[in-house]
């Protein structure tokens, strides 16, 4: 009997984190905790797989617990050796807690010296993300899931949104089924928001915006119903938890703070978000 850590009463969700990674090994004697923390805060959490070990981890922890959901895929760049087979994530997306394929998406911002050094390699490495992008648009259009998108740029400004914004073009052309999802951690500037927006897709925000002002442009004018928040835990924690371990909780931080940005009602704001999420996602 699969034991669930839900503490057996009821929790009405008033937020939802679309992305965490609570499958990750930063979360390890004391994920218990945290999964109560979130659970006596009413929040509940899409678990998001960066590669096969990572996706499984993801599906256990929701499998497990409720209110926790998961999203399967490979991230562009967090393990470059493996390639993404269909026939290994079948399985997993035949759970019905697994709302979304993905991480998934174009990182452009390499770190290794060498690998910038050498023009061809890069447009090797770039051209290798692509093809694994679009393996899993693809499988995400089988199975009728959402997407995950994880889009950074390099040193040129704007090249992988461009290059992402154009392979979902094509897909949404070529597909009887209408293609959704949100572009997790959003960089990118307002024109690509509102383009990203226009094929269908949501813009979500992190902890980021609750010290830099970068987004508030952004965040400001593109439809409340287009906005997400996320945690993006264990990474970039909001104010006034900046410089910790992140958390699912911690989401209503950047609830309140796109409310604060946007000069709207809270309580607006809160349902609003809610329901972008369950319309997106199904959660």
């Amino acid at each position: 009997m699969t034991r669930r850590l839900c503490y057996n009463y009821y929790m009405e969700i008033k937020y939802i984190d679309i992305h965490s990674h609570l499958g990750f090994e930063d979360y390890g004697p004391d994920k218990n905790e945290v999964i109560k923390r979130m659970h006596e805060a009413g929040v509940g959490t899409i678990a998001i797989g960066a590669d096969l070990e990572s996706s499984r981890e993801a599906v256990k922890v929701a499998t497990e617990t409720e209110n926790i959901w998961a999203c399967i895929g490979m991230h562009p760049n967090h393990n470059v050796v493996e390639i993404f087979s269909e026939k290994n994530y079948e399985e997993l997306v035949k759970n019905p807690k697994v709302v979304a394929i993905g991480e998934c998406g174009l990182d452009y911002f390499f770190r290794d010296e060498k690998i910038i050094s050498d023009k061809l390699k890069v447009e090797s490495y770039k051209e290798r993300q692509k093809t694994e992008f679009k393996k899993q648009i693809e499988f995400a259009i089988k199975y009728d899931k959402a997407l995950m998108l994880h889009i950074r740029d390099g040193e040129i400004k704007g090249e992988a949104f461009d290059d992402a914004y154009q392979i979902l073009k094509e897909q949404c052309q070529g597909s009887t089924l209408t293609l959704r999802g949100d572009i997790h951690f959003f960089t990118g500037k307002l024109e690509m928001a509102q383009k990203f927006i226009d094929l269908g897709f949501t813009i979500s925000f992190v902890g980021l915006i609750t010290y830099v002002h970068d987004f508030d442009k952004i965040i400001k004018n593109v439809p409340l119903t287009s906005l997400q928040a996320e945690t993006d835990a264990p990474y970039v924690a909001p104010v006034p938890h900046r410089g910790e371990r992140n958390e699912p909780s911690y989401v209503i931080e950047i609830y309140k703070k796109i409310a604060e940005i946007r000069g709207e009602d809270p309580e607006i704001v809160r349902l609003q978000l809610l329901a972008n999420a369950r319309r997106v996602f199904g959660v």
